[in-house]
């Protein structure tokens, strides 16, 4: 027993997640802090503003660097032997990446009154948007530069860089929302981002791998094709998921109010919290790792493995923070919050749903199947606004977590099916 401990323990999926583990308990302690301030501050209203703006920026973002970072991650782990081979993907990556990131800072400051219109539903936010075309660039090649750490498997400059990051946008954060009120969270969310750039460039400046030279040289056209099939996959995802929340938020604001919107705001961002832990432990551990395989016995095998160690901890989880739900609610928001404990049991169901439905949908990520991740996208996103925009008419806030809750199942579901074969091999029976 205590040598299989040890063999659990000396594995890399729990390395990763120690050290993980160190960035998201300062993450998860940065968000609280920050919740707490910017909704005592600006409250539902502004939550729900806020929420508008975070999937706007989500779509944008991943825009602006050609959805090509999870390829690049791929690439650089499957080539890391490989000098010739991976200096291909960081420059064609690099050039990618500087021209999507200038295209969309254009259409940000010259489409600035237009978003803010559309998005905040007020043009007196448009400096917000100025300020959002001006610093993506910055945004687009930090999140190059993580992406290429983790390619790398550095994991503890990955985790400190994530760190830094926490912080840097809590002080962000505290600072602009203390002086500017809903502006200062705004402009917040889509500017700090640019500052860890600066930091992550001088945390990798010893790195190896890194040098002027390294992101400098001819685009290679194959490069660019096979991190094209990653740029659609991702283009698609930060596209359609955001979008989908838009709507639902939309739909929520123009039937109930724009409280009842901040309020289930409010309960994504406890979802999100305690789901970093989990996606962020992943994404660093299992890219890399599916990348690595080659056949379904050792991918079943890796499903299986990372399905044992977070099935029982969502559980156990999604136990605690539904027992403690109005304890959590009134520590990390205020009493206008209170509507709040009625959404917590479908939210926390989709939740276990969504993260098991992850473990596949990555699958489909890493081994490029790209048109069955296209799908999975539009028909998950879809399911889960159809049916909320149905279950909301009926029983108001708490059928948008109902709507995900189905969706998300289904999504799971179907990706089951998908690997089916792979994760229910069938048994040769041989001879007696």
């Amino acid at each position: 027993m205590i040598l299989r401990i040890k063999k659990i323990i000396s594995t890399d999926l729990v390395k990763v997640s120690f050290l993980n583990g160190l960035a998201t308990i300062i993450r998860m302690v940065t968000n609280l802090i920050s919740v707490k301030v910017i909704a005592a501050i600006i409250g539902p209203a502004g939550i729900a503003l806020l929420g508008q703006l975070n999937n706007f920026s989500t779509i944008l973002l991943s825009i602006s660097n050609g959805g090509i970072n999870v390829g690049v991650t791929k690439y650089l782990a499957e080539y890391a032997g490989s000098k010739n081979k991976y200096s291909l993907f960081l420059k064609t990556g690099f050039q990618i990446t500087a021209g999507f990131s200038i295209i969309t800072s254009l259409i940000l400051i010259f489409g600035a009154g237009y978003f803010s219109e559309i998005i905040l539903h007020d043009r007196k936010y448009t400096n917000v948007f100025y300020i959002f075309g001006g610093t993506i660039i910055l945004y687009a090649l930090n999140a190059l530069l993580i992406s290429i750490l983790n390619g790398f498997k550095e994991y503890k400059r990955y985790v400190i860089a994530n760190i830094l990051g926490s912080i840097v946008g809590l002080t962000f954060s505290l600072v602009l929302v203390l002086n500017f009120g809903i502006s200062g969270a705004l402009i917040s969310a889509v500017t700090f981002q640019s500052v860890v750039f600066l930091l992550t460039l001088y945390l990798i400046r010893n790195a190896k791998w890194f040098s002027r030279n390294a992101f400098l040289g001819k685009f290679s056209k194959a490069a660019a094709i096979k991190l094209g099939h990653y740029s659609l996959m991702a283009l698609v995802s930060a596209t359609v998921v955001p979008l989908s929340q838009l709507i639902v938020r939309g739909q929520i604001t123009k039937r109930l109010s724009i409280n009842e919107a901040g309020i289930w705001e409010g309960m994504n961002r406890i979802s999100g919290m305690y789901l970093f832990v989990v996606i962020t432990s992943l994404s660093v551990y299992f890219l890399p790792r599916l990348s690595e395989l080659k056949t379904k016995q050792e991918l079943r095998k890796e499903i299986m493995n990372v399905y044992k160690l977070i099935i029982p901890s969502l559980l156990f989880t999604s136990l605690i923070i539904f027992l403690m739900r109005v304890f959590i609610i009134h520590f990390l928001f205020t009493s206008q919050f209170a509507g709040m404990q009625s959404l917590f049991p479908f939210q926390l169901l989709g939740d276990i749903f969504k993260m098991s439905g992850w473990v596949l949908g990555y699958c489909l990520l890493a081994k490029a199947m790209t048109k069955e991740y296209i799908i999975m996208e539009f028909v998950g996103s879809g399911i889960f606004v159809i049916l909320s925009i149905y279950f909301i008419r009926y029983y108001g806030a708490l059928g948008a977590t109902l709507g995900y809750a189905l969706g998300q199942f289904t999504y799971l579901l179907i990706l089951v099916i998908i690997f089916r074969k792979t994760l229910f091999p069938r048994k040769i029976h041989e001879p007696q």
